[in-house]
Protein backbone atom coordinates (compact mmCIF):
# COMPACT_ATOMS: atom_id res chain seq x y z
CA UNK A 1 0.00 0.00 0.00
CA UNK A 2 1.10 3.27 -0.73
CA UNK A 3 2.83 4.82 2.28
CA UNK A 4 0.82 8.24 1.96
CA UNK A 5 -2.30 6.36 2.47
CA UNK A 6 -1.19 3.85 5.41
CA UNK A 7 -0.56 7.34 7.02
CA UNK A 8 -4.01 9.02 5.95
CA UNK A 9 -5.13 5.98 8.02
CA UNK A 10 -2.96 5.53 10.74
CA UNK A 11 -4.25 9.41 11.24
CA UNK A 12 -7.78 8.34 11.33
CA UNK A 13 -6.86 5.18 14.28
CA UNK A 14 -5.42 7.92 16.20
CA UNK A 15 -8.52 10.18 15.86
CA UNK A 16 -10.93 7.66 16.61
CA UNK A 17 -8.30 6.24 19.60
CA UNK A 18 -8.49 10.29 21.00
CA UNK A 19 -12.27 10.61 20.37
CA UNK A 20 -12.40 8.51 23.45
CA UNK A 21 -11.05 10.62 25.66
CA UNK A 22 -14.83 12.87 25.73
CA UNK A 23 -16.38 9.71 25.07
CA UNK A 24 -14.84 8.54 28.73
CA UNK A 25 -15.46 11.58 30.39
CA UNK A 26 -19.05 11.75 29.04
CA UNK A 27 -19.39 8.04 30.59
CA UNK A 28 -17.88 9.73 33.94
CA UNK A 29 -20.60 12.12 33.90
CA UNK A 30 -23.77 9.39 33.24
CA UNK A 31 -22.15 7.81 36.39
CA UNK A 32 -22.07 11.07 38.48
CA UNK A 33 -25.59 12.06 37.64
CA UNK A 34 -26.85 8.38 38.31
CA UNK A 35 -24.91 8.63 41.65
CA UNK A 36 -26.58 12.03 42.25
CA UNK A 37 -30.02 10.64 41.33
CA UNK A 38 -29.79 6.57 43.37
CA UNK A 39 -28.70 9.47 46.36
CA UNK A 40 -31.80 11.27 46.06
CA UNK A 41 -34.23 8.52 45.27
CA UNK A 42 -32.65 7.14 48.96
CA UNK A 43 -33.41 10.52 50.32
CA UNK A 44 -37.04 10.34 49.66
CA UNK A 45 -36.92 6.53 51.19
CA UNK A 46 -35.43 7.59 54.13
CA UNK A 47 -37.81 10.62 54.69
CA UNK A 48 -40.51 8.33 54.32
CA UNK A 49 -40.69 4.68 53.97
CA UNK A 50 -37.82 2.41 52.01
CA UNK A 51 -38.34 -1.07 50.38
CA UNK A 52 -41.03 -3.41 52.69
CA UNK A 53 -40.55 -6.63 53.56
CA UNK A 54 -43.43 -8.66 55.52
CA UNK A 55 -42.20 -11.64 57.36
CA UNK A 56 -44.92 -13.60 59.67
CA UNK A 57 -46.48 -13.76 61.60
CA UNK A 58 -45.22 -16.13 64.40
CA UNK A 59 -46.53 -17.46 66.90
CA UNK A 60 -43.90 -17.19 70.13
CA UNK A 61 -44.03 -18.56 73.80
CA UNK A 62 -41.41 -17.83 75.69
CA UNK A 63 -40.15 -20.27 78.78
CA UNK A 64 -38.17 -21.22 81.71
CA UNK A 65 -37.04 -24.60 81.89
CA UNK A 66 -35.77 -26.26 84.95
CA UNK A 67 -32.66 -28.58 84.37
CA UNK A 68 -31.64 -30.96 86.54
CA UNK A 69 -28.02 -32.01 87.12
CA UNK A 70 -26.88 -34.94 89.22
CA UNK A 71 -22.72 -33.77 90.01
CA UNK A 72 -20.25 -35.22 92.62
CA UNK A 73 -18.01 -32.76 94.68
CA UNK A 74 -14.34 -32.72 93.75
CA UNK A 75 -13.59 -32.77 98.02
CA UNK A 76 -16.02 -35.28 99.42
CA UNK A 77 -17.03 -37.05 96.12
CA UNK A 78 -20.61 -37.12 97.22
CA UNK A 79 -22.77 -36.73 94.46
CA UNK A 80 -25.02 -33.71 95.08
CA UNK A 81 -28.33 -32.38 92.22
CA UNK A 82 -28.21 -29.41 90.34
CA UNK A 83 -30.94 -27.16 89.59
CA UNK A 84 -30.74 -24.46 86.87
CA UNK A 85 -32.92 -22.64 85.13
CA UNK A 86 -32.74 -21.16 81.59
CA UNK A 87 -34.91 -19.04 79.58
CA UNK A 88 -36.25 -19.82 75.63
CA UNK A 89 -38.15 -19.56 73.14
CA UNK A 90 -40.97 -21.74 71.18
CA UNK A 91 -41.68 -21.06 67.80
CA UNK A 92 -44.65 -21.86 65.97
CA UNK A 93 -45.31 -21.39 62.24
CA UNK A 94 -48.81 -20.52 60.71
CA UNK A 95 -50.63 -23.95 59.21
CA UNK A 96 -52.25 -21.27 56.64
CA UNK A 97 -51.35 -17.56 55.58
CA UNK A 98 -53.38 -15.61 53.44
CA UNK A 99 -52.41 -11.90 51.75
CA UNK A 100 -54.75 -10.12 49.70
CA UNK A 101 -53.21 -6.95 48.84
CA UNK A 102 -53.87 -3.88 46.52
CA UNK A 103 -51.23 -1.93 45.69
CA UNK A 104 -51.76 1.59 44.61
CA UNK A 105 -48.33 3.55 43.24
CA UNK A 106 -47.30 7.51 43.40
CA UNK A 107 -44.22 9.72 42.09
CA UNK A 108 -42.38 11.66 44.54
CA UNK A 109 -40.66 14.55 43.17
CA UNK A 110 -37.56 16.15 44.42
CA UNK A 111 -35.59 18.58 41.59
CA UNK A 112 -35.41 16.82 38.08
CA UNK A 113 -35.56 13.24 40.38
CA UNK A 114 -38.59 11.15 41.09
CA UNK A 115 -39.09 8.29 43.13
CA UNK A 116 -42.24 5.23 43.25
CA UNK A 117 -43.83 4.90 46.63
CA UNK A 118 -46.57 2.92 46.84
CA UNK A 119 -49.68 2.47 49.11
CA UNK A 120 -50.18 -1.65 49.53
CA UNK A 121 -53.81 -2.09 51.52
CA UNK A 122 -53.31 -5.97 52.75
CA UNK A 123 -56.15 -8.07 54.26
CA UNK A 124 -53.81 -11.08 56.19
CA UNK A 125 -55.66 -14.25 57.29
CA UNK A 126 -54.62 -17.69 58.17
CA UNK A 127 -54.48 -20.02 61.23
CA UNK A 128 -52.19 -21.72 63.86
CA UNK A 129 -52.42 -25.38 64.85
CA UNK A 130 -50.98 -24.97 68.45
CA UNK A 131 -49.99 -28.90 70.01
CA UNK A 132 -51.01 -30.80 72.81
CA UNK A 133 -48.35 -29.51 75.55
CA UNK A 134 -46.71 -27.38 72.91
CA UNK A 135 -45.53 -30.55 71.16
CA UNK A 136 -43.31 -31.63 74.21
CA UNK A 137 -42.13 -34.73 75.64
CA UNK A 138 -41.54 -36.46 78.46
CA UNK A 139 -40.35 -33.40 80.51
CA UNK A 140 -43.07 -31.04 80.11
CA UNK A 141 -43.44 -30.46 83.84
CA UNK A 142 -40.04 -28.95 83.92
CA UNK A 143 -41.43 -26.10 81.70
CA UNK A 144 -42.66 -22.76 82.84
CA UNK A 145 -44.45 -20.91 80.29
CA UNK A 146 -44.85 -17.04 80.15
CA UNK A 147 -47.45 -15.48 78.37
CA UNK A 148 -47.61 -15.87 74.47
CA UNK A 149 -47.46 -13.60 71.80
CA UNK A 150 -47.85 -12.65 67.83
CA UNK A 151 -44.87 -11.20 66.25
CA UNK A 152 -44.95 -9.78 62.62
CA UNK A 153 -41.76 -8.71 60.91
CA UNK A 154 -42.12 -5.22 59.19
CA UNK A 155 -38.75 -3.87 57.14
CA UNK A 156 -39.55 -0.30 57.73
CA UNK A 157 -42.22 0.46 60.21
CA UNK A 158 -42.47 4.00 59.62
CA UNK A 159 -44.58 2.51 56.64
CA UNK A 160 -47.69 1.40 58.27
CA UNK A 161 -50.25 3.45 57.66
CA UNK A 162 -53.35 2.31 60.14
CA UNK A 163 -54.09 1.50 63.53
CA UNK A 164 -52.77 -2.36 63.60
CA UNK A 165 -56.11 -4.90 65.51
CA UNK A 166 -55.39 -8.44 65.73
CA UNK A 167 -58.94 -10.41 65.37
CA UNK A 168 -58.00 -13.62 67.16
CA UNK A 169 -60.51 -16.60 67.66
CA UNK A 170 -63.47 -13.39 67.84
CA UNK A 171 -61.65 -11.25 69.92
CA UNK A 172 -59.78 -7.83 69.08
CA UNK A 173 -56.56 -7.39 70.26
CA UNK A 174 -54.22 -4.25 70.03
CA UNK A 175 -50.70 -4.48 68.27
CA UNK A 176 -47.13 -2.86 69.85
CA UNK A 177 -44.42 -1.69 68.42
CA UNK A 178 -41.73 -3.85 67.91
CA UNK A 179 -41.21 -7.15 66.74
CA UNK A 180 -40.79 -8.35 70.63
CA UNK A 181 -37.68 -11.08 69.31
CA UNK A 182 -34.72 -10.96 67.41
CA UNK A 183 -35.62 -13.59 64.59
CA UNK A 184 -37.55 -10.52 63.28
CA UNK A 185 -35.66 -7.78 64.02
CA UNK A 186 -38.37 -4.38 63.54
CA UNK A 187 -42.25 -4.66 63.03
CA UNK A 188 -45.06 -5.31 65.44
CA UNK A 189 -46.51 -7.81 67.90
CA UNK A 190 -49.74 -8.51 69.60
CA UNK A 191 -49.40 -10.18 73.38
CA UNK A 192 -52.32 -13.10 73.31
CA UNK A 193 -54.39 -14.40 75.95
CA UNK A 194 -54.28 -17.19 77.78
CA UNK A 195 -53.56 -20.51 75.85
CA UNK A 196 -54.74 -24.08 76.19
CA UNK A 197 -51.09 -25.98 76.04
CA UNK A 198 -51.92 -28.69 77.98
CA UNK A 199 -55.16 -29.82 74.93
CA UNK A 200 -53.91 -27.52 71.97
CA UNK A 201 -55.92 -25.38 70.33
CA UNK A 202 -56.38 -23.63 66.84
CA UNK A 203 -56.18 -19.96 66.75
CA UNK A 204 -57.55 -17.81 63.49
CA UNK A 205 -56.23 -14.63 63.22
CA UNK A 206 -57.08 -11.67 60.89
CA UNK A 207 -55.60 -8.58 60.38
CA UNK A 208 -55.78 -5.52 57.78
CA UNK A 209 -52.09 -3.58 57.50
CA UNK A 210 -51.99 -0.51 55.55
CA UNK A 211 -48.20 -0.46 53.91
CA UNK A 212 -46.56 2.93 52.88
CA UNK A 213 -42.95 1.53 50.96
CA UNK A 214 -40.64 2.20 47.82
CA UNK A 215 -39.70 0.60 44.97
CA UNK A 216 -40.56 -3.20 45.81
CA UNK A 217 -42.82 -5.04 48.38
CA UNK A 218 -41.42 -9.09 49.50
CA UNK A 219 -43.51 -11.39 51.65
CA UNK A 220 -41.50 -14.41 53.48
CA UNK A 221 -43.83 -17.70 52.90
CA UNK A 222 -44.23 -18.90 56.35
CA UNK A 223 -47.15 -20.57 56.27
CA UNK A 224 -47.11 -24.31 56.10
CA UNK A 225 -49.44 -23.12 53.37
CA UNK A 226 -48.76 -19.88 51.81
CA UNK A 227 -51.36 -18.10 49.31
CA UNK A 228 -50.66 -14.45 48.76
CA UNK A 229 -52.50 -12.41 45.74
CA UNK A 230 -51.19 -8.63 44.92
CA UNK A 231 -53.11 -6.54 41.84
CA UNK A 232 -51.54 -3.00 41.37
CA UNK A 233 -52.07 -0.15 39.00
CA UNK A 234 -48.20 0.00 38.12
CA UNK A 235 -47.94 -1.68 34.29
CA UNK A 236 -44.30 -2.18 34.75
CA UNK A 237 -43.73 -5.08 37.82
CA UNK A 238 -40.64 -7.34 38.11
CA UNK A 239 -40.78 -10.41 39.56
CA UNK A 240 -38.16 -10.70 42.17
CA UNK A 241 -37.44 -13.93 44.92
CA UNK A 242 -37.06 -17.16 44.72
CA UNK A 243 -40.58 -17.95 43.87
CA UNK A 244 -42.59 -16.94 40.40
CA UNK A 245 -46.03 -16.26 40.91
CA UNK A 246 -48.25 -19.38 40.02
CA UNK A 247 -50.65 -16.85 37.56
CA UNK A 248 -50.12 -13.55 36.60
CA UNK A 249 -51.64 -10.60 34.37
CA UNK A 250 -50.12 -7.29 33.24
CA UNK A 251 -51.42 -4.77 31.04
CA UNK A 252 -51.94 -1.33 30.11
CA UNK A 253 -53.73 -0.93 33.32
CA UNK A 254 -51.66 -2.65 36.01
CA UNK A 255 -50.84 -6.23 36.90
CA UNK A 256 -52.41 -9.37 39.21
CA UNK A 257 -50.35 -11.92 40.46
CA UNK A 258 -51.07 -14.87 42.54
CA UNK A 259 -48.32 -16.86 44.72
CA UNK A 260 -48.84 -20.66 46.07
CA UNK A 261 -46.28 -22.34 48.32
CA UNK A 262 -46.17 -24.65 50.63
CA UNK A 263 -43.19 -26.58 53.53
CA UNK A 264 -42.43 -28.74 51.21
CA UNK A 265 -40.99 -26.12 48.84
CA UNK A 266 -39.83 -23.91 51.33
CA UNK A 267 -38.79 -25.89 54.21
CA UNK A 268 -39.20 -23.21 56.67
CA UNK A 269 -39.30 -25.83 59.66
CA UNK A 270 -35.92 -26.93 58.97
CA UNK A 271 -34.91 -23.42 58.03
CA UNK A 272 -36.24 -21.80 61.74
CA UNK A 273 -34.81 -24.41 63.80
CA UNK A 274 -31.68 -23.96 62.16
CA UNK A 275 -32.27 -19.85 62.79
CA UNK A 276 -33.12 -20.97 66.46
CA UNK A 277 -30.44 -23.13 67.22
CA UNK A 278 -27.69 -22.70 65.35
CA UNK A 279 -28.02 -19.11 65.00
CA UNK A 280 -28.10 -19.98 60.93
CA UNK A 281 -30.70 -17.52 59.81
CA UNK A 282 -29.48 -17.35 56.11
CA UNK A 283 -32.16 -19.57 54.80
CA UNK A 284 -35.09 -18.10 56.98
CA UNK A 285 -34.40 -14.40 55.75
CA UNK A 286 -33.56 -15.16 52.14
CA UNK A 287 -36.39 -17.04 50.87
CA UNK A 288 -38.56 -14.48 50.00
CA UNK A 289 -40.87 -13.41 46.73
CA UNK A 290 -42.59 -10.23 45.77
CA UNK A 291 -42.84 -7.67 43.13
CA UNK A 292 -40.23 -4.73 42.22
CA UNK A 293 -42.23 -1.66 41.15
CA UNK A 294 -39.41 -0.56 37.77
CA UNK A 295 -39.62 2.70 35.84
CA UNK A 296 -39.50 1.60 32.56
CA UNK A 297 -36.88 3.69 31.17
CA UNK A 298 -33.72 4.92 33.30
CA UNK A 299 -32.53 7.23 30.87
CA UNK A 300 -28.84 6.85 32.69
CA UNK A 301 -28.88 3.15 32.07
CA UNK A 302 -29.34 3.97 28.53
CA UNK A 303 -27.41 6.53 27.71
CA UNK A 304 -24.09 4.35 29.17
CA UNK A 305 -25.74 1.24 26.67
CA UNK A 306 -25.39 3.89 24.06
CA UNK A 307 -22.22 5.06 24.87
CA UNK A 308 -20.48 1.58 24.78
CA UNK A 309 -21.74 1.55 21.17
CA UNK A 310 -19.89 5.12 20.59
CA UNK A 311 -16.47 3.73 19.12
CA UNK A 312 -18.67 0.94 16.78
CA UNK A 313 -20.61 4.24 15.34
CA UNK A 314 -17.47 6.89 14.90
CA UNK A 315 -15.40 4.19 13.59
CA UNK A 316 -18.58 3.18 11.01
CA UNK A 317 -18.99 6.97 10.56
CA UNK A 318 -15.29 7.58 9.68
CA UNK A 319 -15.36 4.50 7.40
CA UNK A 320 -18.27 5.68 5.45
CA UNK A 321 -16.02 8.84 5.27
CA UNK A 322 -12.93 7.47 3.74
CA UNK A 323 -15.22 5.21 1.11
CA UNK A 324 -16.43 8.84 -0.17
CA UNK A 325 -13.30 10.34 -0.18
CA UNK A 326 -11.85 7.17 -2.08
CA UNK A 327 -14.36 6.48 -4.37
CA UNK A 328 -15.53 10.08 -4.91
CA UNK A 329 -11.61 11.35 -5.87
CA UNK A 330 -12.07 13.25 -2.94
CA UNK A 331 -9.48 15.31 -0.27
CA UNK A 332 -10.84 15.20 3.26
CA UNK A 333 -8.65 16.65 5.89
CA UNK A 334 -7.96 14.72 9.55
CA UNK A 335 -9.25 17.80 11.14
CA UNK A 336 -12.64 17.75 9.19
CA UNK A 337 -12.63 14.08 10.59
CA UNK A 338 -12.01 15.59 13.86
CA UNK A 339 -14.57 18.02 13.86
CA UNK A 340 -17.27 15.30 12.95
CA UNK A 341 -15.92 12.90 15.73
CA UNK A 342 -16.88 15.34 18.35
CA UNK A 343 -20.00 16.31 16.55
CA UNK A 344 -20.77 12.31 17.01
CA UNK A 345 -19.68 12.44 20.56
CA UNK A 346 -21.56 15.81 21.65
CA UNK A 347 -24.45 13.69 20.72
CA UNK A 348 -24.16 11.36 23.47
CA UNK A 349 -23.82 14.84 25.95
CA UNK A 350 -27.21 16.22 24.24
CA UNK A 351 -28.58 12.54 25.26
CA UNK A 352 -27.87 12.85 28.63
CA UNK A 353 -28.61 16.07 29.75
CA UNK A 354 -32.19 16.01 27.44
CA UNK A 355 -33.04 12.52 28.98
CA UNK A 356 -33.17 14.00 32.65
CA UNK A 357 -35.88 16.45 31.35
CA UNK A 358 -37.71 15.18 28.80
CA UNK A 359 -38.99 11.32 27.39
CA UNK A 360 -35.87 9.69 26.69
CA UNK A 361 -37.45 8.26 23.06
CA UNK A 362 -38.23 11.90 22.52
CA UNK A 363 -34.59 13.17 24.20
CA UNK A 364 -32.73 10.60 21.87
CA UNK A 365 -34.98 11.94 18.70
CA UNK A 366 -33.98 15.42 19.38
CA UNK A 367 -30.39 14.74 20.34
CA UNK A 368 -29.90 12.95 16.78
CA UNK A 369 -31.79 15.49 15.26
CA UNK A 370 -29.88 17.83 15.72
CA UNK A 371 -26.50 15.91 14.97
CA UNK A 372 -27.35 14.41 11.90
CA UNK A 373 -28.60 18.21 10.61
CA UNK A 374 -25.68 19.81 12.24
CA UNK A 375 -23.60 17.10 10.18
CA UNK A 376 -25.48 16.90 7.10
CA UNK A 377 -24.90 21.30 6.41
CA UNK A 378 -21.45 20.54 7.59
CA UNK A 379 -20.77 17.64 5.38
CA UNK A 380 -22.42 19.50 2.25
CA UNK A 381 -19.37 21.53 2.40
CA UNK A 382 -16.54 19.26 3.04
CA UNK A 383 -17.76 16.98 0.22
CA UNK A 384 -18.93 19.64 -2.36
CA UNK A 385 -22.45 18.61 -2.90
CA UNK A 386 -25.34 19.32 -1.01
CA UNK A 387 -26.79 16.09 -2.35
CA UNK A 388 -23.53 14.16 -0.80
CA UNK A 389 -24.11 15.63 2.57
CA UNK A 390 -27.71 14.86 2.72
CA UNK A 391 -26.95 10.99 1.74
CA UNK A 392 -24.41 11.15 4.21
CA UNK A 393 -26.69 12.93 7.01
CA UNK A 394 -29.48 9.79 5.83
CA UNK A 395 -27.36 7.14 6.63
CA UNK A 396 -26.27 9.13 10.04
CA UNK A 397 -29.91 8.99 10.55
CA UNK A 398 -30.33 5.62 9.77
CA UNK A 399 -27.88 4.85 12.15
CA UNK A 400 -29.22 6.42 15.28
CA UNK A 401 -32.66 4.47 13.99
CA UNK A 402 -30.86 1.41 14.83
CA UNK A 403 -28.64 2.56 17.81
CA UNK A 404 -32.01 2.86 19.12
CA UNK A 405 -33.44 -0.16 18.56
CA UNK A 406 -30.41 -1.84 20.03
CA UNK A 407 -31.08 0.20 22.61
CA UNK A 408 -34.69 -0.67 23.06
CA UNK A 409 -34.67 -4.28 22.46
CA UNK A 410 -32.00 -5.36 25.06
CA UNK A 411 -32.69 -9.09 24.64
CA UNK A 412 -31.72 -8.76 20.97
CA UNK A 413 -28.89 -6.09 21.23
CA UNK A 414 -26.12 -8.77 20.35
CA UNK A 415 -27.85 -10.27 17.98
CA UNK A 416 -29.07 -6.88 15.86
CA UNK A 417 -25.65 -5.09 16.37
CA UNK A 418 -23.72 -8.23 14.84
CA UNK A 419 -25.96 -8.67 11.63
CA UNK A 420 -25.51 -4.68 11.17
CA UNK A 421 -21.46 -4.62 11.49
CA UNK A 422 -21.81 -7.56 9.16
CA UNK A 423 -24.08 -6.41 6.86
CA UNK A 424 -22.01 -3.12 6.63
CA UNK A 425 -18.70 -4.81 6.56
CA UNK A 426 -20.51 -6.66 3.14
CA UNK A 427 -21.82 -3.89 1.95
CA UNK A 428 -18.35 -2.10 2.02
CA UNK A 429 -16.17 -5.19 0.83
CA UNK A 430 -19.06 -5.92 -2.50
CA UNK A 431 -18.13 -1.48 -2.78
CA UNK A 432 -14.73 -1.74 -3.51
CA UNK A 433 -14.55 -5.47 -4.64
CA UNK A 434 -12.77 -4.07 -7.84
CA UNK A 435 -10.77 -1.26 -6.18
CA UNK A 436 -7.16 -0.92 -7.16
CA UNK A 437 -5.79 -0.04 -3.70
CA UNK A 438 -2.32 0.64 -5.13
CA UNK A 439 -3.84 2.99 -7.39
CA UNK A 440 -5.85 4.56 -4.71
CA UNK A 441 -2.75 5.63 -3.14
CA UNK A 442 -1.04 7.19 -6.12
CA UNK A 443 -4.14 8.95 -7.30
CA UNK A 444 -4.23 10.11 -3.83
CA UNK A 445 -0.47 11.69 -3.98
CA UNK A 446 -0.97 13.15 -7.96
CA UNK A 447 -4.33 14.94 -5.92
CA UNK A 448 -2.19 15.90 -2.92
CA UNK A 449 0.31 17.59 -5.16
CA UNK A 450 -2.20 19.23 -7.27
CA UNK A 451 -3.78 20.70 -4.53
CA UNK A 452 -0.95 21.58 -3.34
CA UNK A 453 1.89 22.39 -5.47
CA UNK A 454 4.39 24.40 -3.60
CA UNK A 455 4.60 21.84 -1.00
CA UNK A 456 4.99 18.75 -4.12
CA UNK A 457 8.45 21.01 -5.40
Amino acid sequence: MNRNLAIKLGVIGVLIMLLMIPLLLIGGMVSDRQALRDGVLADIARSSSAAQALTGPLLVVPYRKTVREWKTHKKTAERYLEEREYRGRLYFLPERFELNGQIATEQRSRGIYQARLYHSDNQITGYFQLPARYGIGEDYADYRFEPAFLSVGISDIRGIENDLKLRLNGRELAFAAGSADRLLNSGVHAPLPALDGVNGQRLDFAFDLKLQGTAQLSVTPLGRETLVQLSSDWPHPSFIGEFLPVTREINGNGFSARWQTSFFATNFAEALDDCVSRDDCHAFNSREFGVSFVDPVDQYLKTDRAIKYALLFIALTFAGFFLFEVLKRLAVHPVQYGLVGLALALFYLLLLSLSEHLPFATAYAVAASACVALLGVYLASVLRSVLRGAVFAASLAALYALLYGLLSAEDYALLMGSLLVFGLLAGVMLLTRKLDWYAVGSSAVAQEATINPGRSA
